[in-house]
């Protein structure tokens, strides 16, 4: 069991961007369930897969992208094939793998989701939060990330 670190800053600011971060992320469901066939999940996978130049990606480049652990994008790719989102082709030099990419089906509702999952977006944050509240927040999340990515960190702060 964890002792007490509630008065602990970093303990304090995680606690505030979790429950953001899941209580946005349930309200942008909700708004993409209500109009859409696309989950948030759904929307995420596309996203990324959107994003690559070819828009398919190997199962691996797809857990890289996302973040999340191998077994979960594996089952959100066969769901998502089982509802016709999502086509599965062999990979011309590995006979083991395939490239998932985005059905026709799939594009239509993403094109029909997007604008209002950006709209969404910019309620949730960009008319709640200020710019400059917003540009520390982004400044913040990379910051992280950057710390998280660098071979360098041994861990501990000077």
């Amino acid at each position: 069991m964890l002792g007490d670190v509630s008065e602990e800053p970093a303990w304090a600011v995680w606690e505030a961007v979790q429950s953001m971060y899941e209580q946005v992320e349930a309200e942008l469901g909700r708004r993409l369930g209500s109009g859409s066939q696309l989950s948030c999940t759904d929307y995420k996978v596309l996203a990324a897969l959107s994003s690559h130049h070819d828009g398919r990606m190997r199962l691996f480049e797809l857990v890289e992208s996302l973040g999340w652990e191998k077994s979960r994008v594996s089952h959100q790719v066969s769901r998502m094939t089982e509802r016709g989102l999502l086509d599965k082709t062999p990979c011309p030099n590995d006979g083991r793998g395939a490239y998932v990419g985005p059905t026709a089906r799939a594009r239509e509702a993403m094109a029909e989701a997007e604008p209002a999952y950006i709209d969404a977006v910019q309620d949730l944050l960009g008319e709640t939060l200020t710019h400059t509240q917003l540009a520390a927040l982004r400044d913040a999340a990379e910051t992280v990330l950057a710390g998280m990515t660098d071979p360098n960190r041994d861990g501990d702060r000077p």
